[in-house]
């Protein structure tokens, strides 16, 4: 069985942030939330990392994050781009949006010969989070059983503004039942509601809710799957939506759980979810980096003393 690869999804445009969140610093020595995840990862036993971008942006990544990481790792680049489509379709004019997360992933496939783990760039998932899904990736599984790594709703929201999550229900046997998007979140009077129609009303969510951050545990047939599944959706979203629509991982993931054909394991973790959805969350994110230095939890400088 070959050992787990980690997938890292860094070709998003950050619009709600207001620029390449990716590669934006994070603490005094320059580091990005993508290095913590791989100090994470290679600490859970992970021993290659695939990291999808845009080609134009190949040459700032590797200067900023990948030439760190080239010694500790075995490191690989997949180009997400907006004319990989199926034979037959164009890209529509005036479009400049990706595909979204799960077309992402068909852009890495021929890098993924194993199980892999697949994760945003600009999530902090923390120790925790990495060392169940390499476990989970690490055992024999068939290839229809999947995991997710299940975060408490209360610990991934924003100070400042909503957030979208992935609403899990869960079974008695620990498995996803539905994966619902809600895509405005937000804090509201000490608990968590999300709103539907722009805020006229909130439907109020518990803070023990379980939701995803996409952090996935995959199998290798996903991506003939998602090959497959591609042609169908633009068929029926290009019509409509020619210029934004997205073919997003969690919802072609719970549609095939829908359909019988895999199940996903869900993996509660209690780590603290980080990241930079809107740009007033940067300086939270680097109070707590600095907090978890201080800890103990991370060495001051990632590379120089791992």
């Amino acid at each position: 069985m070959k050992k787990p690869i980690l997938l890292i999804m860094a070709a998003g445009m950050g619009s709600r942030f207001g620029g390449p969140k990716q590669i934006e610093p994070i603490d005094e020595h320059d580091h990005v939330i993508l290095d913590f995840s791989v100090f994470d990862a290679i600490r859970a036993g992970f021993e290659k990392v695939v990291v999808i971008i845009k080609k134009e942006m190949e040459a700032d990544f590797e200067e900023r994050v990948g030439r760190r990481i080239r010694p500790h790792v075995k490191l690989e680049y997949a180009f997400q781009s907006l004319d990989k489509l199926p034979k037959g379709y164009e890209i529509p004019e005036g479009r400049v949006k990706p595909w979204g997360t799960a077309h992402a992933i068909l852009c890495a496939k021929e890098h993924l010969d194993a199980p892999f783990a697949v994760l945003n760039a600009d999530d902090f998932y923390g120790a925790d989070a990495f060392q169940k899904i390499y476990d989970f990736l690490s055992a024999p599984h068939s290839e229809s059983e999947y995991a997710m790594v299940g975060y408490r709703l209360g610990n991934t929201l924003s100070d400042y503004g909503s957030v979208a999550r992935g609403v899990c229900e869960i079974g008695p046997d620990g498995r996803l039942v539905t994966l619902t998007e809600r895509l405005k979140i937000e804090k509201r009077d000490g608990a968590a509601a999300f709103t539907e129609d722009d805020g006229e009303t909130f439907t109020p969510l518990a803070l023990d809710t379980l939701v995803s951050m996409n952090l996935f545990g995959l199998q290798q047939t996903v991506l003939d799957a998602f090959e497959k599944r591609f042609p169908p959706f633009l068929d029926e979203n290009l019509p409509k939506n020619p210029l934004k629509c997205e073919y997003l991982l969690p919802r072609v993931l719970d549609a095939m759980m829908q359909e019988g054909k895999i199940s996903i394991e869900v993996l509660a973790t209690t780590a603290r979810w980080h990241g930079v959805t809107n740009r007033p969350d940067l300086p939270l994110l680097k109070e707590a980096i600095r907090s978890m230095k201080d800890q103990g939890l991370y060495p001051d400088e990632l590379w120089k003393e791992n």
